[in-house]
C-alpha cells in the first residue's frame, strides 16, 4: 500500500467526515476509498474512524493519528516546494486573515500592493471577528490584536492601539463629557456585540464599569456611525476612528482612564521554513504596519 497517498485519503475523509465526498474530492471510487482506509487501520493497528447516521468521525486515536498525518504531509510538501524552488520566489496564493474593520483598513492596502509587486501570486483575505484558528483553515498570515496565547507561532509586534471612548462634539454639547468612569451611568452608550466586546469596560489602574448600553448593536461600523450622528458615546480601538478624530467628527474623552494599549502582532506558522509567499508578505506587512501613524 501507498502510505503517503493512504494519509492523504484518511484526512480527506476525515475532514470531509464523509468517504463518498473524500472520494469525489479526489476523484476515486468509493470502494477504492473505504478498502484504503480499512487496510490503514489494519497497519495502524487502531479504529481511525466511526460511521455515524448522518457523517463519519474520528476515534479519539484516529484524531490524534489525523495531527500526525497533517504534520507528516506538510513536511513532504514543505521538501517538495523546497525542491522545486518555491522557497526561493513567492508562488501560489497567499491567505490572509485580520479581524474584520483592521482588515479591510490596514491590510487589504498590504496584500494588494503585494500582488502589484509579484503579479505571478494569488491572495484570498477572511476578514471577521472572531478567533481563526490558522493551521485549521488555512491561513498563510494573520494579524492579530491583543495579547497572545503561547502557540508555538512566529509573531512579530508592528505596533500598538488603544480603546477610546468618543462622542460626537453635539452629543457632548447638549450632555457634556464624562470626567470619569462612574459618570458613564449617566450618559447613553451604544456598543458592538462583536467576537471580542465585553460589558466590562476596564480603564487605568484596574478601575472597571459594568456598561448598561442603550443600544447594542452588531458591528463596530455601525457602532461608530451612531456615535457620529450624536446619539452617545462609543469605546473602540484608536484606529478605527482615527479619521472621525482628524476631521472633528468624533471627540476622545477620558483618556487620562484609558487602559495600557494593546500589542498588534503579524503571526504565521512556520518561522524560518516559511515559503517565499509568506515570508515576502512578512517583510511588506511589518514595514507597513510599523510606519503607520495610527500604531505606536
Amino acid at each position: 500500500m501507498d502510505r503517503w497517498l493512504a494519509m492523504r485519503i484518511f484526512v480527506q475523509v476525515a475532514e470531509a467526515a464523509s468517504f463518498a465526498k473524500a472520494a469525489r474530492q479526489m476523484q476515486l471510487s468509493a470502494p477504492a476509498v473505504t478498502r484504503t482506509v480499512a487496510t490503514l487501520e489494519e497497519l495502524v493497528g487502531a479504529r481511525l474512524l466511526v460511521r455515524t447516521t448522518r457523517s463519519v468521525k474520528t476515534t479519539e486515536a484516529g484524531a490524534r493519528y489525523l495531527e500526525d498525518c497533517r504534520r507528516i504531509l506538510a513536511e513532504i510538501a514543505e521538501a517538495e516546494a523546497a525542491a522545486a524552488g518555491h522557497y526561493d520566489q513567492p508562488s501560489g496564493t497567499l491567505s490572509v486573515t485580520a479581524a474584520l474593520l483592521f482588515g479591510q483598513m490596514h491590510v487589504l492596502p498590504i496584500v494588494t500592493e503585494y500582488l502589484d509587486l509579484y503579479p505571478g501570486m494569488r491572495a484570498r483575505t477572511f476578514f471577521i471577528d472572531r478567533p481563526v484558528n490558522i493551521v485549521e483553515e488555512g491561513m498563510d498570515v494573520a494579524v492579530r490584536i491583543g495579547h497572545l496565547p503561547d502557540s508555538g507561532f512566529t509573531a512579530i509586534q508592528v505596533g500598538s492601539v488603544r480603546r477610546v471612548i468618543c462622542a460626537a462634539p453635539d452629543y457632548l454639547r447638549r450632555h457634556g463629557a464624562p470626567t470619569s468612569p462612574a459618570d458613564l451611568k449617566q450618559h447613553r452608550i451604544v456598543t458592538s456585540t462583536s467576537a471580542w466586546a465585553s460589558p466590562e469596560w476596564r480603564f487605568a489602574d484596574g478601575q472597571r464599569v459594568l456598561v448598561e448600553a442603550a443600544l447594542q448593536t452588531n458591528t463596530n461600523e455601525a457602532a461608530i456611525a451612531t456615535a457620529r450622528q450624536g446619539w452617545g458615546l462609543t469605546r473602540v480601538l484608536a484606529y478605527q476612528v482615527a479619521a472621525d478624530l482628524q476631521a472633528g467628527r468624533l471627540q476622545r474623552v477620558m483618556s487620562e482612564f484609558e487602559e495600557p494599549p494593546l500589542p498588534i502582532h503579524v503571526l504565521y506558522p512556520e518561522g524560518r521554513r516559511s515559503p517565499a509567499k509568506v515570508r515576502a508578505f512578512i517583510d511588506l506587512a511589518v514595514c507597513r504596519l510599523r510606519e503607520h501613524a495610527a500604531f505606536y
